[in-house]
């Protein structure tokens, strides 16, 4: 089954996560379309027609699955860390988007001053999951983050982040390339990151997780040479400078729980739902 990009009306995501935190919490008491209807504030017509258009499935539809995923999960006794996400209705098969993402890091003198003499354009857009700040140079995008405590409040995090880049405003550039980003571009995308030696062993695992899969901490720190570093890697994830393309919302807690978040563990179960929500 082919996927339209997903719906990037801003206005819609707060309904969409409300109706999901609802559909993750009460999946098992099989709720019917009115009730989770009226926990998201809208009519059972209205919001069918929205949450299909954004996640291309029915809220039935997805409330059936995760029930069936769960259910199986009960079954294996010999639960890996990923199956035990199943009852998140958190796991399965499918691609995010089709942007081939690599990391190119700033070099030690770049990362030592803090990006003196750098350039960095920067801009905010819309996307499925809440605005966001994008920003980058000509040889890579640097930052990524959705904006939830304003945008002033963005840009003094972007600038601490890099205290002595001058940062220049260009929304009609960093909206064009969000567009690309959230809707898949079918293009190389490049990454020009500031961050220590461990941080970028971890980002670049983040990468290797496949769309609608998760790993734990203590998996990731087994990647990167580091088994008992979980704490260390926690870190690394959540100092994460570029959401979503760098996929810190797939690692989840040992026990399968959701775990923290930078961008809020109402936006992880968020995307993780659309993400599993791909593979119908």
């Amino acid at each position: 089954m082919n996927r339209q990009a997903v719906n990037l009306d801003p206005r819609n995501h707060e309904r969409i996560a409300t109706a999901i935190g609802f559909i993750l919490d009460h999946f098992q008491d099989q709720p019917r379309l009115e009730e989770i209807a009226n926990h998201a504030g809208l009519s059972s017509w209205h919001f069918n027609r929205l949450f299909r258009s954004w996640a291309g499935v029915t809220p039935k539809q997805l409330v059936q699955f995760l029930s069936l995923r769960a259910a199986k999960e009960s079954l294996d006794r010999q639960a890996s860390v990923l199956s035990a996400s199943l009852h998140a209705g958190l796991s399965g098969p499918g691609r995010l988007h089709d942007l081939f993402v690599t990391i190119e890091a700033m070099t030690p003198g770049e990362y030592k001053n803090g990006g003196a003499g750098l350039v960095l354009e920067y801009g905010f857009s819309e996307s499925p999951f809440g605005d966001v700040l994008l920003a980058g140079t000509q040889r890579g995008l640097s930052h990524l983050s959705f904006v939830d405590k304003g945008k002033d409040d963005a840009v003094n995090e972007l600038s601490n982040a890099w205290p002595n880049a001058t940062l220049e405003r260009n929304d009609d550039v960093m909206s064009a390339l969000a567009r690309k980003i959230f809707s898949g571009g079918g293009n190389a995308l490049r990454l020009r990151l500031k961050g220590t030696n461990f941080q970028m062993q971890v980002w670049q695992a983040l990468l290797k997780i496949p769309s609608g899969s998760q790993t734990s901490y203590s998996e990731v720190a087994g990647i990167v040479g580091r088994p008992t570093s979980h704490r260390a890697v926690a870190n690394a994830v959540g100092r994460n400078p570029v959401a979503w393309l760098i996929p810190c919302h797939r690692v989840l807690r040992a026990s399968g729980a959701l775990g923290g978040y930078r961008w809020g563990v109402d936006r992880k179960a968020e995307i993780l739902t659309w993400e599993l929500a791909q593979q119908f």
